[in-house]
């Protein structure tokens, strides 16, 4: 008698083996314990894996999900023609951001590796580790300086006026001009010292150019307090000046953060990521229906979607759509590697690519409509056209979008609301370039640093670049940090992508 039996192939559906799944008993249930439940345990011992999918995704969102996505994306798309630098935008998503993201997730969790250890497959190419441990080193230092002025803003933000919604500080200058002229400028009049609208008809030539050149002179009282209060800014690169304390104290408050966020490696970063990766959409969409109840919203969205078609024939716009998608989906830095290196070695890293990134992509459109519906507002409340008041980077962020809010009703509620929303955006990007050094970092020497000394690897990294992110702090600091943000990580992404890929296809022809 001949008896078959049947073997699955349980390999081929890890949810169901508890061994891939790390679902192991550590002592045998009683059968009348109700409550007994299996002990999680890592598939990875040395390494550690993610506590559980979700917090792997909301991990990678918060790092893709940045400073840049707020105020960068709705800047290019109105600069480049706006609905129509979505075309090149999809595009160069397709065939450059989206394979690379996955490319990168892929790589990383097959090999469970760090940015240098993973190319132990081809040597050959183990500069490419070298440049992205680089490049995400450079950016860690100066994006907690950013984190910084959102603390130093933050803090401004709890009184009953902000102090940037008028021109009697001790920072301010003659040049300050804060007037609500938008009925002067539509009727072709010029605002003098005092506020009163005068016309050319009415004026002398020597008083009406004096009044123009007053006009073309003027900063707005948000432009003082970021240059003058905030950054104490010097007149040049050369001249260094004293480090500001308070953005010193705010600095190391980012950085405390950072290192207890990072204390106990992924378990420890997989729960703070919930709050990052969560909140900003939070405060976005409240923001957005705040800015759709406020004059000028529809010309600001109008001037942020309506397609110029012809700027599709100029290679600037197809340039800049390429260089936007590295800094939104962040492939090339290294921390993509890092993060997809704590996952399972079965996760779907397909499908996890695909809805990290193209949420990525989603929530930059969505957000150009929360920026352009407030600077719509300003333009309308300054008499302007959108233009002349739309900006990018920290323009952006510390001078146009808090003028604005100043001129709301319960301006410091507003004010807190964006402040936290960006310290979030910037704080979960910051998680991940961190643990990207310190995990190259463990990697490389895994027998002395893994283990109960990552702490201190963790408190090392953290100190470092805490002291070298204090030249940023200085009189001289904004022109240190714009050197490294122009820089660091944006045509050197693009070299170390084209690298990668050349080594990723290398290493299989080796293996």
């Amino acid at each position: 008698m001949v008896v078959h039996i049947e073997l699955k192939e349980t390999h081929m559906f890890p949810g169901n083996d508890l061994k891939v799944r790390g679902l192991v008993p550590n002592r045998q249930p009683d059968a009348m314990d109700r409550t007994y439940t299996p002990e999680v345990v890592d598939e990875n011992k040395e390494r550690g894996n993610w506590s559980n999918k979700v917090e792997f995704m909301m991990s990678c969102f918060s790092y893709a999900v940045g400073l840049g996505t707020i105020w960068r994306f709705p800047y290019l798309c109105y600069r480049n023609g706006g609905g129509a630098f979505l075309i090149p935008y999809i595009i160069m998503y397709l065939l450059a951001g989206l394979p690379l993201f996955f490319m990168e997730l892929a790589f990383g969790q097959y090999a469970s590796e760090g940015p240098i250890t993973i190319w132990k497959i081809c040597p050959l190419f183990q500069g490419i580790g070298y440049a992205m441990f680089s490049i995400s080193f450079l950016v860690a230092i100066y994006y907690n300086v950013i984190v910084a002025w959102s603390f130093y803003y933050l803090f401004a933000s709890f009184t009953n006026e902000l102090p940037w919604s008028h021109c009697e500080n001790d920072w301010n200058t003659p040049a300050c001009a804060r007037f609500d002229g938008k009925n002067c400028t539509v009727l072709g009049g010029l605002l003098n010292t005092t506020g009163h609208c005068l016309f050319q008809n009415e004026s002398s030539p020597e008083l009406w150019d004096s009044l123009k050149a007053a006009a073309g002179a003027s900063r707005m009282p948000a432009d003082e307090y970021f240059h003058h209060s905030v950054l104490g800014i010097s007149d040049g690169i050369e001249d260094i000046g004293g480090i500001r304390w308070q953005l010193a104290l705010c600095l190391l408050l980012g950085w405390i953060m950072v290192f207890f966020a990072l204390l106990k490696g992924v378990k420890s970063f997989g729960k703070a990521v919930y709050f990052t990766a969560i909140f900003p959409y939070v405060v976005m969409f409240i923001l957005l229906i705040r800015a759709a109840t406020l004059p000028g919203y529809i010309d600001g969205i109008m001037f942020y979607l309506i397609p110029k078609w012809e700027r599709l024939t100029e290679a600037k716009v197809w340039g800049d759509a390429a260089m936007q998608i590295f800094f939104a989906l962040s492939p090339c830095w290294g921390g993509l590697i890092t993060l997809a290196s704590y996952n399972t070695f079965h996760n779907n890293c397909f499908r996890d690519s695909l809805i990290v990134a193209t949420g990525n992509i989603l929530t930059a459109f969505f957000a150009g409509f929360v920026i352009f519906g407030i600077m719509g507002f300003m333009a309308h409340e300054l008499g302007k056209p959108v233009e002349s008041v739309a900006t990018e980077g920290a323009g952006l962020a510390f001078i146009a979008y808090p003028e604005a809010v100043s001129r709301l009703p319960f301006a410091p509620i507003w004010s807190i609301l964006f402040f936290v929303m960006l310290l979030t955006l910037g704080l979960g990007t910051q998680f991940t370039l961190l643990e990207t050094v310190v995990t190259t970092i463990v990697d490389s020497w895994p027998d002395k640093l893994r283990g109960r000394n990552h702490k201190w690897v963790v408190l090392g990294a953290s100190c470092v670049m805490f002291l070298l992110g204090l030249t940023m702090c200085t009189r001289n600091g904004m022109y240190v940090l714009q050197l490294l943000d122009n820089h660091a990580a944006t045509f050197s992404a693009l070299i170390v992508g084209k690298r990668l890929l050349g080594g990723f296809i290398s290493s299989i022809c080796c293996s």
